[in-house]
């Protein structure tokens, strides 16, 4: 089953006399249920207009989209029941405490107050809050702020999470804790969706990928569906037996898009064929002794950067 359905979705601002804008234009996936659903672009591509359509927030131009089956357009208020939803923008009361931010989240999700207090102790520890319980949010750091939204959604048991470049300014730890916890309830059953501009997080989190360029989809898969489409771009890292001062200007004639030198280890991007990458390699190792090597092929950023620019 798929939690989230979308359907030749578009988007379209018009203001005034000005040029119409498409923020999208005739996006198609679905995510299945228990499935974490990685949606990335550069910016202006959409993303957070494909977000704001799911939670309901504005509407779209054409196009269906259905979160558990209820459209988000006919049917918002079922939708909203189901998801629990982190936008890009910080969407806690400035005003309130932090516990009563949590509790007051909770009770409009329809949760008792003894169940809401009993989740809210097991949030407060588990994102590092309970030191801030009394505080208002104005007074709070921007990560903070960040960690209480994100806090929030796991108070809930909604079937969907829809996470909006959540873990912006967040330390180390914390986005560890959170991807680890979107691991586990991904393992729930529960659907997550998410955006982010950390590439290593979507290449480590997420089942299938989506990348939006100017309203459109690049490319959609998973991660090595990705990497088949970059098929000519391999990644090298070798080490020679010593180091030699001709080094750099052996490797250069190798023809490497990049190049990066250490000593006696060296780190390459080859684009072509993976036969020619090969010749070249054996013709090194005729001039130098090479001690280890290892070939693969292109990470997530790579391809990504790739995709965007070849656009």
């Amino acid at each position: 089953m798929s939690a989230i359905v979308v359907k030749d979705l578009q988007k379209v601002y018009r203001s005034g006399a000005a040029t119409p804008v498409h923020a999208l234009n005739g996006v198609s996936f679905e995510a299945p249920a228990g499935s974490i659903f990685g949606l990335l672009g550069p910016n202006g591509a959409g993303k957070s207009t494909l977000v704001k359509i799911l939670g309901t927030i504005t509407t779209p131009t054409q196009g269906q989209a259905a979160v558990m089956g209820f459209d988000v357009v006919k049917q918002p208020l079922e939708a909203r029941r189901r998801m629990a939803v982190v936008l890009q923008q910080t969407a806690a009361e400035t005003l309130l405490t932090v516990r009563d931010n949590l509790l007051i989240y909770a009770y409009l999700h329809g949760l008792s107050g003894r169940e809401a207090l009993r989740r809210m102790e097991e949030i407060v520890d588990e994102f590092d809050l309970r030191s801030k319980l009394r505080e208002t949010v104005q007074e709070l750091s921007l990560g903070t702020k960040r960690r209480i939204q994100v806090a929030k959604i796991f108070m809930l048991d909604s079937p969907v999470i829809i996470l909006d470049e959540a873990t912006t300014g967040m330390d180390p730890l914390m986005k560890r804790h959170v991807m680890d916890r979107l691991r586990q309830e991904a393992r729930k059953g529960r659907t997550v969706l998410l955006t982010t501009q950390v590439l290593s997080e979507a290449e480590e989190l997420c089942d299938t990928i989506m990348i939006l360029n100017g309203g459109k989809t690049l490319a959609s898969g998973t991660l090595q569906d990705l990497r088949k489409l970059s098929k000519q771009m391999f990644r090298v890292n070798l080490s020679v037996a010593e180091a030699r001062e001709d080094l750099d200007e052996l490797l250069r004639a190798l023809g490497p898009a990049e190049l990066k030198v250490e000593g006696v280890t060296a780190e390459m991007l080859f684009l072509g064929e993976e036969a020619a990458l090969l010749g070249r390699l054996a013709e090194l190792a005729r001039a130098v002794t090479i001690t280890q090597f290892e070939v693969r092929g292109p990470n997530l950023e790579e391809i990504f950067v790739k995709l965007v620019k070849d656009a």
